[in-house]
């Protein structure tokens, strides 16, 4: 597999976020055939005083090295996916994540993640979300100037 040195993120513009949450039913929509939102998305949008905030996978891959069996890698698009037919369902990753990404629902043992599929840029009315091009050399970068490295 030829790898690729950008990868698709989703940006949020918070200034046009209404909160209707379609990106959050659509999300669940792509992992669960269901629009419930909430703990079926791997998007999450949440209200804070008068705006609103995003929580998703920024596709750092910190997590990659966090699985015992292997199950987490990065596809040829560059974006951090979960292999469910290795998966062993530990929860090892949406413990390790350090920006709560990795998501666990009650309707399957194997966790989830936001894949950069686009059904949420898609769904949101006011155009809020955009799937954005970045290289992984700049993320890896911005991660480990956090971490003190």
């Amino acid at each position: 597999m030829q790898e690729t040195n950008t990868v698709k993120i989703l940006r949020f513009h918070p200034e046009k976020c209404i909160g209707c949450l379609s990106c959050e039913k659509a999300c669940s929509k792509v992992h669960f055939k269901t629009e419930e939102g909430g703990e079926n998305s791997a998007i999450h949008i949440i209200k804070k005083n008068e705006t609103f905030e995003m929580n998703v996978c920024d596709q750092r891959g910190l997590c990659l090295d966090m699985c015992p069996v292997g199950a987490l890698a990065r596809n040829k698009k560059g974006i951090v996916i979960l292999d469910v037919k290795r998966c062993i369902g530990c929860q090892a990753c949406v413990a390790f994540c350090p920006i709560n990404a990795m998501r666990k629902s009650s309707k399957r043992i194997e966790p989830f993640k936001c894949i950069s599929c686009g059904a949420c840029v898609r769904a949101c009315p006011e155009g809020a979300l955009e799937l954005v091009e970045t290289p992984i050399k700049d993320i890896r970068k911005v991660v480990y100037h956090k971490q003190g490295a």
